[in-house]
């Protein structure tokens, strides 16, 4: 690293879609060509079940969860780590870093593009943002510092939101920076039952804490905020079923036409870390 840390890196990633990883995350360079081990945990019941098994398969000191259907362009890692070193300099015992996130007045924070709209979202974090909440789409967690995600919280959605206000009652960082990747999602007309259950069990869980900001809806203990937003996507269906751009397109075109290349090559403060593949402990 630019500070003079070799740190090892993993990934993983809960799938039940061999297309879509193979298609996105498994074509991205970190993966394809540096040996950065990838774990996936296929068909698990919960992204805190298939997370929390990812930490255990391997041992790396970053650990990066993320979604099939995201794409690491070219260099991320240079910039990841440069992010880090950044980082490391406000809060040394820093948790969770995240590519898009939500901080504690509302704003969010990116960029990333995101297929299902069509546009690159979120303000560019030009420092470290302390958040709220996470996209779930990338999240990177520092091991030392001993979270695990609750496995009590159903489906896939909310746990970006779960696993800061964990880490805050740790009296841990969460924070936000510019981390460009792309998110080749696919459009989503509602949010479904799964979301709802989440979002019950979200509501009970901090109930202190609330209102807790989302990047999909406001969690607060009335459930009106999500009842708005669910009215919304109905009223704006069309428009935004306009906006999606295909999911099954070339996640390296998009990354081409948002200017992010070859990541590596774009202005960054700090230089490029020292990238080691981490042990994989089912290799072992």
């Amino acid at each position: 690293m630019a500070n003079g840390v070799s740190r090892r890196v993993a990934i993983v990633c809960a799938s039940n879609n061999e297309s879509i990883l193979r298609e996105n995350l498994m074509r991205s360079p970190l993966i394809a060509e540096t040996g950065i081990p990838l774990h996936v945990e296929w068909n698990a019941p919960s992204a805190a079940t298939a997370y929390n098994r990812g930490l255990e398969a391997t041992d790396a000191d970053i650990v990066i969860f993320a979604h099939h259907d995201v794409f690491l362009p070219r260099g991320w890692e240079t910039v990841l780590f440069a992010r880090i070193a950044e980082l490391e300099k406000k809060d040394a015992t820093w948790a969770l870093l995240g590519s898009y996130g939500i901080n504690h007045s509302g704003a969010h924070f990116g960029p990333v593009w995101s297929s299902s709209i069509g546009h690159i979202i979120g303000r560019v974090a030009t420092e470290p943002i302390s958040v709220q909440s996470f996209d779930e789409h990338m999240i990177v967690m520092r091991r030392s510092a001993g979270l695990k995600f609750d496995e009590k919280l159903p489906g896939f959605h909310l746990y970006g939101t779960d696993i800061v206000q964990i880490a805050r009652r740790a009296e841990r960082g969460a924070y936000a920076m510019a981390l460009p990747l792309i998110h080749n999602d696919g459009f989503k007309e509602q949010l479904g039952d799964d979301y709802l259950q989440a979002y019950r069990y979200m509501k009970r869980k901090w109930r202190a804490e609330l209102p807790l900001v989302t990047p999909v809806a406001v969690i607060s203990w009335h459930g009106l905020h999500l009842a708005r937003s669910r009215r919304r996507n109905v009223t704006s269906l069309v428009a935004r079923r306009d906006m999606a751009a295909p999911s099954s397109a070339d996640p390296s075109v998009y990354a081409s036409l948002c200017g992010w290349s070859d990541l590596a090559h774009e202005s960054i403060s700090n230089g490029p870390g020292d990238v080691r593949a981490a042990s994989h402990k089912d290799a072992r």
